[in-house]
């Protein structure tokens, strides 16, 4: 196989690839193969007619066009990881020249692929002397309280008041929703916390200063159903007006919700509880300012095509020139973030163990109730999947290398989350991505599953 690669524009290019007769010979041979297993030729039994009386019947360019094909795809992969490309997309395939369909066998098969990529970028040195700043951990009594507070939530208790509903009540209300005088959605008796927002806009404003018994009645744009997006007249009727009575933070509650004896216990383990969510906050943070300071120093150009595809399944066609900006950047931020960290896996020589993809897998079905048979017969998504724990891995290696202070200038150690070189442990954003979690038979390379995805789906035209 010989390829070629012509820049097109700084983010697209054109490869060019030559595949003699010799490399289409096994898919030659099996397309007979398969083509005489499928006819039935007088005086010849199926799966035994020549390649010759094929030529005859049906034309070698049917044969051709099966091996073609079968070859495609994998030569395209194969070509794109020699000349070191980054496709962003699909390519634009045509075959150019196909082996001879007449006379002798011979002759090559030739195809172009135009396809948007990301052009090469120089990622940058990193190590001691980079230094990323992260929040200091210190735990304040106005936490420890906001952890109390939200325990004692967990257990309150609902009391009617004969009051005007104000904000953080709860109501029970009967809600109609009419477009042009016909009913278009209703409940009944359904509680709602004023001031949360959950349900339609301006509910919160209509429900403040009611009482039991009231009805009110506002206009809202529906945000869901046949009627998505068209103005409503919203009639309610509160049923009842409830606050929340929170249980006393004393030793009868520690005794209650925990295995404490005391509120002073119960306190203690409170506040240690926040100072572990601050530096779990802590390695979050280095992880986000890590990847800016790695992009501040890299120029990773998009292909706009790409970037503005993205952005149109993201909002919709009447969406605000703000919105559209908002997108826009959040795109290219994830776009740019995700190259980056896959090159850092090549630095890196990232390898993704089965027992490490399994463990994430498991991960995944638990938290998100997915099926993980369904999981591993999707070899697109299990190659998603080794991609995401590649490059998680790859900035857990990166952050290893860099020097991490907290705002008072104390040094901060992320191995309780990230571990030491070598062993498994939890990424900052939860996944089970590092080190050598235990050993397997093989080990995957992120690039390599991503190239061998894009190749199943490249489109032959």
């Amino acid at each position: 196989m010989k390829s070629t690669v012509e820049t097109l524009e700084p983010t697209k290019v054109r490869l060019t690839v030559e595949v003699p007769y010799e490399e289409l010979k096994p898919e030659m041979d099996k397309a007979y193969k398969d083509i005489s297993s499928q006819v039935a030729i007088p005086g010849f039994r199926k799966g035994h007619v020549p390649p010759r009386i094929i030529d005859q019947r049906f034309g070698r360019a049917a044969v051709i066009e099966q091996a073609v094909n079968e070859v495609l795809p994998g030569t395209y992969s194969r070509a794109v990881a020699e000349n070191k490309l980054r496709p962003m997309a699909q390519p634009d395939v045509e075959v150019t020249e196909i082996p001879n369909t007449k006379g002798a066998q011979g002759g090559q098969m030739v195809f172009t692929a135009e396809v948007d990529v990301v052009p090469a970028f120089e990622l940058p040195e990193i190590g001691e002397d980079t230094v990323i700043e992260v929040q200091a951990t210190a735990v304040t009594d106005e936490d420890v309280q906001k952890e109390l507070d939200e325990l004692r939530g967990r257990f309150a208790s609902l009391k009617p008041v004969k009051r005007q509903a104000k904000t953080g009540d709860f109501v029970t209300i009967d809600l109609t929703a009419t477009v042009d005088g016909e009913e278009v959605d209703s409940v009944s008796e359904v509680s709602y916390e004023i001031g949360s927002g959950t349900m339609l806009d301006g509910q919160d404003k209509a429900l403040r200063g009611t009482h039991a018994g009231d009805d009110v009645t506002f206009t809202s744009v529906l945000k869901g159903g046949d009627h998505e997006g068209e103005e409503a007249e919203v009639s309610l009727h509160v049923h009842s007006v409830k606050t929340r009575e929170l249980p006393e933070a004393d030793d009868e509650f520690a005794q209650m919700v925990s295995e404490f004896d005391t509120i002073v216990e119960l306190t203690d383990d409170l506040r240690e509880q926040a100072a572990n969510s601050k530096r779990s906050e802590q390695a979050v943070e280095a992880r986000t300012k890590l990847i800016d300071v790695l992009l501040e120093r890299t120029e990773i150009l998009l292909p706009a095509d790409v970037v503005d595809h993205e952005v149109g399944h993201r909002v919709s066609e009447d969406a605000s020139e703000e919105e559209r900006s908002t997108a826009h950047a959040d795109v290219e931020r994830e776009l740019r973030e995700e190259i980056l960290s896959e090159s850092l896996a090549e630095r890196y020589e990232v390898k993704v163990s089965q027992q490490e993809l399994i463990d994430y897998m498991i991960q995944m079905s638990q938290t998100f109730g997915m099926d993980i048979n369904q999981m591993i017969q999707d070899s697109s998504q299990v190659s998603e999947l080794v991609g995401q724990l590649g490059r998680t891995k790859a900035l857990i290696q990166a952050l290893r290398s860099v020097t991490v202070k907290d705002s008072e200038g104390g040094d901060v150690d992320l191995t309780p989350f990230f571990g030491d070189d070598g062993d498994g442990d939890e990424a900052a954003d939860g996944t089970v991505a590092s080190g050598d979690a235990a050993p397997a038979p093989e080990e995957t390379d992120p690039g390599e599953a991503a190239d061998a995805d894009a190749a199943e789906e490249t489109d032959v035209k």
